[in-house]
């Protein structure tokens, strides 16, 4: 069975890497052939149409044969419930299955018909997600709010700035690629870190080189 896994977290700081592992040990554990693998650093609010791994993943559809797409959550599929079932109705549409890990629910029959009850499951699952991450943005936005009426300040603290050989021994993986000459798009997007990261790391570079 030919299958293609999606992996996304919603912060830089984050790593996708035990969603990848959890998903691989499940396709070894079950023989199956992996066929792409789409790994993405993006907020939760944007759109799918907006995400370059998810775009990615719709081509390999289209271009070549899959039986089953793994996630390991939910909340890769879309941003509300109307994407999440969309995302879902694409892929039925094609006869492909959706498996999501961390409830191990299979959106697909083994003859190709859909599991209502798994469906049903995920309908309510994102639902419940959205309500939740809105929640979660009400309660930030009424303690910025509290904050700011107590007196609090906004923005960055001084002294958090790291250092050029301390930005450079972060981003390891940015000078690897910037030493092989590659472009600043195609390392950002080699290392799923911003332009921006890879320009200030770039920057870094130079002065590192100067000053020796």
């Amino acid at each position: 069975m030919k299958v293609a896994i999606l992996t996304r977290v919603s912060k830089e700081s984050q790593s996708y890497e035990r969603q990848i592992s959890d998903l691989r040990t499940y396709c070894l554990k079950n023989e199956f052939d992996i066929i792409g693998e789409f790994n993405e650093k993006i907020t939760g609010v944007a759109k799918n149409e907006n995400r370059k791994a998810w775009n990615e993943l719709i081509t390999c559809i289209k271009n070549k044969k899959v039986d089953k797409i793994l996630v390991w959550e939910l909340s890769r599929l879309g941003r509300n419930t109307l994407e999440v079932l969309k995302s879902l109705e694409l892929f039925h549409s094609k006869g492909i299955s959706l498996y999501v890990h961390n409830y191990n629910i299979e959106t697909l029959n083994k003859d190709g018909s859909i599991n209502t009850m798994a469906q049903m499951m995920i309908t309510l699952l994102a639902e419940f997600s959205r309500t939740e991450r809105v929640a979660i943005q009400q309660r930030l936005a009424s303690g910025y709010k509290k904050h700011i009426k107590n007196g609090g300040k906004v923005g960055r603290y001084k002294g958090v700035t790291l250092s050029n050989k301390e930005l450079l021994q972060k981003h390891k993986d940015v000078v690897k690629y910037l030493k092989k000459g590659r472009s600043i798009r195609e390392i950002a997007t080699l290392v799923n870190k911003s332009t921006r990261t890879v320009l200030k790391v770039k920057k870094a570079m130079n002065i590192n080189i100067l000053q020796n």
